[in-house]
């Protein structure tokens, strides 16, 4: 069960009193590979004493510090690694609550998660970031919550179950475990001065806390003025030029890995070519479902990779530990193996491999080999999180038509581009068939059907237009109440009639992720918690998204992670183009745009 971390200046008598060896530590790690992230070296034959939950000595032979009720760890020549952090990401993309997402990455050597929980603040708002918070509090790990600043996360563009108010985040910055500010989606507002933006973003600075961004465009002509406007990292660095120009600007370049995003060998050369100071480097997930964390890892996955991309393992390590820490302000809290931090260790015998063996967790075991060891307090959602599907009455295939223009035999239209394995889609247009007054999608150019339904009000309102790149054929439909940031109902399909049988479906077990093939269901993933998460342990939500994705495939789907480019396409914070409530959104120019062209 949870034991509270004490704050140093409860323990410190008790850490000197072991450092001076004149009472033992609780644990000790003897003759170990101690990697000083503060140095950036790697110490033969240290020990390591922990007391409290915290480091009291690293330093040569501890045995003097080992009494009858000391648990001693024979390191044996391992590497003694402080535990990872994983600067930004979002535990309602793992499909999990918090208490599962952590139970998930223990074994992986994750012991510390910034979390941006705006996804429920969308559904829920401050009541849904409270709970986050609360059930954050109650992990074995340190779970820190950045409080959304963007809900909705482009204002008149789309319509969320609950906006979120300068006085809420006024509010949220008072409570013990609010870390600083999500990042700032709604880029254009703060280059344009708008004042709500600024106000949110004043109220964290006077917090003292930080001011997470997200520039979400290729063009970094604006990005000066977002940077005066205070947000101090970035995650949504595509290529080198992206991180350079973040890091000269005085903001950490947070490189991501997620179940979709591939953005670390793209900038990783602005270390391992240009040289830049990786200091001001950070690795994080941003997105990682519950598939990836069971089968390839979370924060262990980010870092072997930018070593396999070329960068020393001992910077790797840094800029997933200490580079991180020192971002939030916690340098003298976590991030490094040295007295007075938390004990969160992981031994592994191979830097470059990186076999997490053991983890430690504030001096308590929680993961060896791969396996989680202790159990976790339970946490309950109440039941009206469970009640967030609202969508009206049920869908017929009539309301996904897609109505021509009077007297039109074929439409030019434009369509949503998915882009695998990055978050930018494209702006794209093709020539369709018209079909008794309705636009169709075409197999052929790879078009096929998207809707918006509309699920926090019950309004009963579709938006309908045409996405290209999934690769669907035959008659199938793919549904989710995950649907970035807004969290409406986006349904992707090539029938109209599997699109209804679809989004009903979601509507009956309380949100989630189907997929339909010929008027069945070939798979389910429940997520009855604001639709977007599951309480069940990570590997049974884990195997219903394997079949999910197997269900994709046998729907002609070919792209790696579809289900997360589907989840995204109403992120109207990222080009190109997306599907909100509102319509059809031009994300270059943040405004609504028409799907037919007029020069038909």
């Amino acid at each position: 069960m949870t034991t509270p971390i004490k704050s140093w200046a409860d323990v410190a008598p008790r850490l000197i009193d072991v450092a001076a060896r004149r009472t033992p530590a609780d644990m000790v790690i003897r003759q170990g590979r101690w990697v000083n992230v503060h140095s950036r070296e790697v110490i033969p034959n240290t020990d390591i004493a922990i007391a409290d939950g915290r480091f009291a000595y690293c330093g040569p032979d501890a045995s003097a510090m080992i009494g009858p009720d000391t648990q001693v760890i024979e390191a044996n020549g391992r590497y003694i690694i402080p535990g990872l952090c994983d600067g930004h990401m979002h535990i309602e993309s793992g499909m999990l609550t918090t208490t599962q997402f952590a139970r998930a990455v223990m074994p992986h050597g994750t012991t510390t998660m910034f979390t941006d929980p705006h996804e429920i603040a969308n559904v829920m708002g401050l009541e849904g970031v409270r709970l986050m918070h609360d059930e954050a509090l109650q992990q074995r790990i340190n779970v820190f919550v950045q409080m959304p600043s963007c809900a909705p996360s482009a204002p008149g563009l789309e319509n969320t179950g609950v906006e979120l108010t300068p006085e809420d985040v006024i509010e949220a910055m008072q409570w013990p475990n609010i870390i600083g500010l999500g990042e700032m989606m709604n880029f254009p507002g703060v280059m344009n001065n708008d004042p709500k933006m600024l106000a949110i973003i004043a109220a964290t600075q006077r917090a003292g806390k930080t001011v997470g961004g997200h520039y979400a465009s290729a063009d970094l002509a604006g990005f000066h003025a977002y940077v005066a406007g205070g947000p101090a990292d970035d995650h949504e660095g595509t290529c080198e030029a992206d991180a350079i120009m973040r890091v000269r600007q005085g903001m950490r370049s947070m490189m991501r890995l997620g179940s979709a995003w591939f953005d670390v060998e793209t900038q990783i050369t602005a270390v391992t070519e240009k040289g830049l100071d990786p200091r001001n480097f950070i690795l994080c997930t941003d997105d990682s479902h519950s598939g990836t964390l069971i089968n390839d890892g979370h924060m262990n996955r980010v870092v072997r990779h930018a070593i396999a991309c070329g960068l020393d393992p001992l910077i790797a390590i840094q800029m997933a530990t200490i580079n991180t820490a020192t971002h939030f302000g916690l340098e003298r809290e976590l991030g490094s193996i040295t007295p007075g931090r938390r004990a969160d260790v992981i031994l592994s015998s191979d830097l470059r491999t990186l076999p997490i063996e053991t983890v430690i967790a504030r001096g308590q075991i929680v993961a060896e080999n791969g396996v989680l060891i202790g159990e976790d307090a339970p946490f309950e959602w109440p039941q009206k999180a469970r009640q967030s599907v609202n969508m009206g009455k049920n869908k017929t295939p009539a309301d996904f038509d897609i109505v021509a223009p009077e007297g039109a035999n074929h439409v030019k239209a434009r369509v949503i581009g998915v882009v695998e394995n990055q978050a930018p889609t494209k702006a794209l247009t093709a020539t369709l068939n018209v079909e008794d007054g309705l636009a169709v999608g075409d197999d052929a150019q790879d078009v096929c059907q998207i809707a918006l339904v509309e699920r926090h009000r019950a309004t009963g309102s579709v938006t309908n237009a045409f996405v290209s790149g999934f690769g669907y054929t035959g008659d199938c439909a793919v549904a989710s109440t995950v649907a970035h940031d807004s969290h409406h109902m986006i349904v992707v399909g090539t029938s109209k009639v599997d699109m209804a049988l679809a989004a009903n479906r979601l509507s009956e077990v309380g949100g989630g992720i189907t997929v339909w093939k010929d008027g069945r269901e070939l798979a389910l993933v429940k997520l009855p918690i604001g639709g977007l998460m599951s309480d069940e342990d990570a590997h049974i939500v884990a195997a219903s998204a394997d079949q999910m994705v197997a269900a994709m495939a046998k729907c002609g789907c070919t792209l790696n992670n579809a289900y997360m480019q589907h989840s995204l396409l109403a992120l109207v914070v990222i080009p190109e183009l997306r599907i909100s409530d509102v319509g059809l959104i031009d994300v270059l120019l943040f405004e609504e745009t028409p799907l037919f062209l007029k020069d038909q």
